[in-house]
């Protein structure tokens, strides 16, 4: 059974079609053209050559999976490919056909064609990113002053609002994309040094040739070739790491809210998105269950990327081929995470009645500290705490509302009742009372988030490339 079936599943479509292996070799041929342009530019092949490359260089003309399989006794699917594209500038040009991937070594095309394939990547990254925070912004505008249970350690702890909650979604993937940018900009260069990087085969045009090569790929232009140098695609693999993982708490949250004993939250349904094959009844929060597998998988994937940066001398041996495997892995598990997000995130019902019945189930326990601490202001932490602790007990014990309880021990206790009256101790039971000190922090923070997200410009990538 191909893993295809699998990463189908937990991918997208779109992200399948980036690493798709016809679309790689389409970017290490494009790569092979802007080679021998620059080149023909630089007076380096003639003129007619880099014409006749360029005209072969379309995957059309071969047979990917013929080069797939030579690739493994070659040890780099450049090899096989250089071949067969030789021999295909030869039935154009036979002349042409010495001129081609002249001065260049595998692992340019390779590398150069891999930042092709991520940019392209990282578009649809960035794309499904920012409608997620833009949909999860939304929703905390119109439902973010819901009371809703903090939880604690999987326990109920207080009240806070649900915009307070969202907060915590939000802030970490509006940092990531931050950090994503700065990151796309450092990796996203050239990867051009001849056999051991140092462009001798070309001369004192080398470095002509690389300047006018990443211009047309639309790529920086890095100090030098970064063959054993494999910091910047590391950090950016961190990064989507570290989204990924943001999107895992999200997932977990929204799961653990859509259970059907919590009710808060609720994925769309229909049309057969959620349902079990053997429970009619079930409403499944499937994207959750997409983004907390692509949260599982990421961590290994960018560990072992790490682990590849330990390359031997001015070539690695295993470490690099294994990045390049791992690479796609990464983005695979990475997007079908976000994506899963972002197509549901606008639609997530929110249950304002049942986030205040889980409140209310709770017989006021939840309010137990503002209790403590207000009665603290007279007679002292200690003596507050004590008596709130008890009442807390037989409060579980009996079943009886908290609020009764301290209202009759009020009551019984001149002292006491010489302090807090009866409606102030009502107060200190009120849910959107409580949330308003949440509210009070995460509004401000929610709307400087909105404004971030308002201002990003798509400085890195202009659209979305499909690849051919």
């Amino acid at each position: 059974m191909s893993a295809l079936v699998f990463e189908g599943f937990l991918s997208t479509p779109e992200m399948l079609g980036v690493f798709d292996a016809r679309a790689f070799v389409q970017a290490m041929l494009d790569v092979e053209a802007a080679l021998a342009r620059a080149q023909a530019d630089e007076g380096v092949i003639p003129a007619a050559a880099s014409d006749a490359i360029a005209a072969a260089c379309d995957a059309g003309r071969f047979d990917v999976d013929a080069l797939i399989a030579e690739s493994r006794p070659s040890g780099s699917l450049a090899i096989p490919l250089v071949k067969a594209l030789t021999q295909s500038v030869e039935s154009i040009d036979a002349a042409a056909a010495g001129c081609v991937h002249w001065g260049s070594t595998s692992q340019d095309v390779i590398d150069t064609a891999m930042i092709l394939t991520v940019r392209r990547a990282c578009a649809l990254i960035d794309r499904d990113l920012r409608g997620l925070v833009a949909s999860l912004l939304e929703l905390a505008g119109r439902h973010g002053d819901a009371p809703v249970l903090a939880r604690t350690l999987m326990q109920p702890a207080q009240v806070v609002s649900l915009g307070f909650k969202m907060l915590a979604w939000i802030a970490p993937l509006v940092r990531s994309r931050d950090r994503l940018i700065a990151a796309m900009h450092a990796a996203f260069q050239l990867q051009l040094g001849g056999a051991v990087g140092n462009l001798s085969a070309m001369g004192d045009k080398g470095r002509d040739v690389a300047r006018r090569m990443a211009g047309a790929l639309d790529l920086r232009l890095p100090e030098g070739a970064w063959h054993t140098q494999r910091d910047e695609l590391a950090v950016l693999a961190c990064e989507l790491g570290v989204l990924t993982g943001s999107l895992g708490k999200i997932a977990r949250d929204i799961a653990l809210m859509s259970q059907a004993e919590v009710g808060e939250l609720a994925e769309p349904s229909g049309g057969g998105r959620g349902g079990s094959s053997a429970m009619p009844h079930k409403r499944n929060p499937v994207a959750a269950m997409v983004a907390l597998a692509g949260a599982l998988r990421t961590p290994q994937r960018v560990a072992a990327l790490l682990s590849a940066m330990a390359q031997e001398q001015e070539r690695g041996l295993g470490n690099w081929q294994a990045e390049l495997a791992e690479t796609a892995g990464l983005y695979l598990s990475a997007h079908g995470a976000l994506k899963a997000l972002a197509d549901v995130a606008g639609a997530l019902h929110v249950d304002r009645e049942r986030m205040q019945r889980n409140i209310d189930a709770q017989h006021g326990l939840v309010f137990a500290e503002a209790v403590s601490m207000r009665l603290a202001q007279h007679a002292g932490k200690a003596a507050a705490h004590a008596l709130v602790e008890r009442l807390s007990q037989e409060a579980v014990k009996s079943g009886r509302h908290l609020r009764e309880l301290t209202m009759e021990a009020l009551a019984a206790d001149p002292a006491w009742r010489a302090q807090v009256g009866a409606g102030e101790v009502a107060g200190l039971f009120d849910s959107a009372a409580a949330a308003h000190y949440a509210v009070s922090i995460a509004a401000p923070q929610l709307a400087g988030l909105a404004q971030r997200s308002q201002a990003w410009r798509e400085a890195v990538i202009s659209k979305v490339q499909v690849p051919r």
